[in-house]
């Protein structure tokens, strides 16, 4: 995410406040539509999807390995009472931080997704039947993935498939963040989801150097 799509990202949440997903009674569970994929695309995607390095972070620097460390331990303590192991929650927030920088993520914003979408469960399953964290529709399995289902339900696995669905709608709508995120919820266009991600994402602004 640019500087100017953050900003707009930040400006949304602030001005709605402490409405969230919960909150609205407004926003229904959605999930991802199928659409035709270019065989380039398609491609490309699986290609993402495949590479299976481990969520190890690298830093080029000091200040950016502090950085990280700070981010780590200000969303511990925030995701303490959805997580309480505190290996489960460490190993979480690694690879959410791991996945989003290699999608070219903002990890605030996927952070709000996943509140929104999962409220941080492993094992969530919508009424469309879309599966963990970031609620994984099944068919994306079988157009980018191995063809099983059941793995969406791998924490690395279905955080990487969402942060590059995600990657995927943001380059179709051109780095629109509230257009990309109505198509990630199947609702393109409409307020309630990308409002509700904006301002979930508020819980996760990191903390100021």
């Amino acid at each position: 995410m640019d500087d100017l799509s953050r900003r707009q990202c930040l400006l949304r949440a602030a001005a709605l406040g402490s409405v969230g997903w919960l909150g609205t009674g407004l926003v229904h569970a959605g999930g991802q539509l199928e659409e035709p994929l270019a065989d380039s695309v398609r491609t490309a995607l699986s290609s993402a999807i495949a590479n299976s390095a481990p969520p190890v972070p690298e830093f080029t620097d000091t200040e950016k390995r502090l950085a990280y460390l700070r981010w780590m331990s200000a969303m511990s303590e925030r995701l303490k009472k959805r997580k309480p192991d505190f290996q489960t929650r460490i190993e979480f927030l690694q690879t959410v931080w791991y996945e989003t920088r290699r999608a070219g993520l903002d990890t605030t914003m996927v952070m709000g997704l996943i509140q929104v979408e999962s409220a941080f469960r492993k094992f969530a399953i919508s009424r469309v039947g879309a599966r963990g964290y970031m609620q994984i529709m099944p068919f994306w399995s079988r157009l980018i993935g191995d063809g099983d289902p059941g793995k969406l339900f791998h924490m690395q696995t279905n955080i990487r498939f969402g942060c590059v669905i995600l990657r995927h709608y943001l380059d179709r709508e051109r780095g629109d963040t509230f257009m990309a995120l109505g198509r990630y919820n199947g609702s393109r266009g409409r307020a309630e989801y990308p409002n509700a991600v904006y301002s979930a994402a508020r819980n996760w602004v990191p903390p100021a150097a």
